[in-house]
């Protein structure tokens, strides 16, 4: 009699995988500073992105997708755990001290991931990029496979990596290097079914280097897809330079199509181990840019006090798998990055633990096309602003010192201008303003004064 191993053995590495669990393989690429609408799929006919363009067509593009935090390592945190700022504990994005070196601590511990859950469940699981949680150097709960460059940035040319414990000094472009490892994780045969993280430094600051090859078709550019607002007055100092600058829209958009290229590399992959009929394809962003858009260049520290205009909080959302998800499906649902912790783990068919600090809902049933109520009313939280966000309105809050707004997004989808005083939108106001209060609190959530009791991590504002 044959063993269910020697079986195993004997098929091909797809087939090995879909024997070995009926649950999907699973790819979430992730971008850093990416607006929704750096792309060809989402609107910017100049920005080259064939491979997220081809993701969208093949599968279900969410046009009002969102982070809950506009900067990075609260964003990630909130992916990974389903939590807001306020319970994970990261408020702003990590000073270096914190990230990694001698006092570096890991922010995750204590928290369930999904990542932890899907290896938990059978899954061998990848980590191959961006990290900016705490401890970046060393694989964390969960992870099998890390390749990653310590810190939450640096220069994208001959990047130090440190791999599976090597540090390994490259030569060329980090975005490749990212490229190689994703493949370096998937040709390792496995019976297991895979989940793979790929979160992209691209396309983040520094604009220092990108391959010739990727900056070519923007040489003749127009940059039509980034606007040429007056300076905000709460702009972020240190990115002024960027505003009007057209290298920097060059160098934004270069880093977005190498990043592409690479998505396409990794897909390639998939396809040559013949796993790609098995596999979940999701593309996302820790949070928006904007580029020009309200005058300045930057996310939600792109000003003082921070923002939360859409550019910043919009972030693009595809899920593709062709035999699952039904191909050019175009969705309005308003989902959340709290929203992706239920929602990958229903998609993949495992159960988490019941915790009532994790305020998201699965989406899964909609990707399947089941008939589903679903509420569009988002809410947001920024170390001193909070937000919430209907079909129709935003209502920002801050703290004491710093003023709140109010845009009617029917009427004013730029939001360009700022009602909160306007007597004709005080009941509009006070109604977002109870259901803000009253949504926070049944989720754990004090006081938004009382923020920088929540966390230990070195704050720095921006200056302006």
């Amino acid at each position: 009699m044959t063993s269910r191993r020697a079986f195993l053995g004997s098929l091909p590495f797809a087939a090995r995988a879909s024997a070995a669990a009926s649950r999907p393989n699973v790819v979430v690429f992730m971008t850093d500073d990416h607006g929704a609408w750096a792309s060809g799929t989402y609107g910017c006919s100049e920005m080259v992105t064939p491979n997220m363009d081809a993701l969208a067509k093949g599968g279900a593009k969410f046009t009002r997708a969102f982070a809950a935090t506009p900067v990075c390592s609260p964003s990630r945190m909130t992916y990974l755990t389903g939590k807001l700022p306020w319970h994970h504990g990261v408020q702003n994005f990590l000073q270096p001290v914190d990230s990694f070196g001698a006092e570096a601590r890991r922010w995750l511990d204590g928290h369930t991931t999904y990542p932890k859950l899907l290896a938990d469940a059978g899954y061998r699981t990848g980590m191959c990029g961006k990290w900016h949680m705490g401890e970046d150097d060393k694989a964390q709960e969960g992870f099998s496979y890390w390749s990653t460059v310590p810190g939450g940035g640096g220069t994208f040319k001959n990047a130090k990596f440190v791999r599976n414990g090597r540090t390994i000094q490259t030569e060329g472009f980090k975005e490749d290097f990212i490229g190689d490892s994703a493949i370096d994780f998937l040709s390792r045969e496995d019976s297991r079914p895979f989940f793979l993280l790929v979160p992209f430094y691209a396309p983040h600051t520094p604009y220092d280097y990108q391959p010739e090859a990727d900056r070519a078709p923007y040489a003749n550019a127009k940059f039509s897809c980034f606007p040429r607002d007056p300076v905000h007055p709460w702009a972020n100092a240190l990115l002024k330079r960027h505003h009007l600058h057209e290298e920097s829209m060059r160098g934004y958009s270069a880093l977005i199509t190498a990043m592409d290229r690479n998505v396409g590399r990794v897909l390639r992959r998939i396809d040559e181990l013949g796993a790609r009929a098995d596999t979940t394809v999701v593309f996302t962003a820790d949070q928006g840019w904007n580029a020009g858009h309200h005058g300045f260049w930057g996310k939600g520290n792109g000003t003082l006090p921070f923002n939360m205009y859409e550019e910043s909080i919009r972030v693009p959302m595809i899920w593709n798998h062709a035999g699952r998800i039904g191909a050019g499906r175009v969705e309005t649902s308003m989902v959340s990055s709290y929203d992706f912790f239920p929602t990958i783990l229903d998609w993949c068919g495992v159960k988490a633990p019941e915790d009532r600090l994790r305020p998201g809902r699965s989406y899964a049933p909609i990707l399947r096309g089941e008939r589903t109520r679903w509420t569009n009313r988002l809410y947001f939280e920024y170390a001193m602003t909070r937000a919430v966000r209907t079909d129709t309105a935003k209502y920002v809050e801050r703290t004491k010192e710093w003023p709140g707004e109010y845009y009617d997004l029917e009427r004013d989808p730029g939001e360009k201008s700022n009602r909160i005083d306007d007597p004709k939108s005080a009941k509009a106001v006070e109604t977002l303003r109870k259901d803000l209060r009253a949504w926070f609190e049944r989720n754990g959530v004090g006081s938004i004064e009382e923020w920088q009791n929540t966390t230990r991590q070195r704050i720095a504002l921006p200056s302006r």
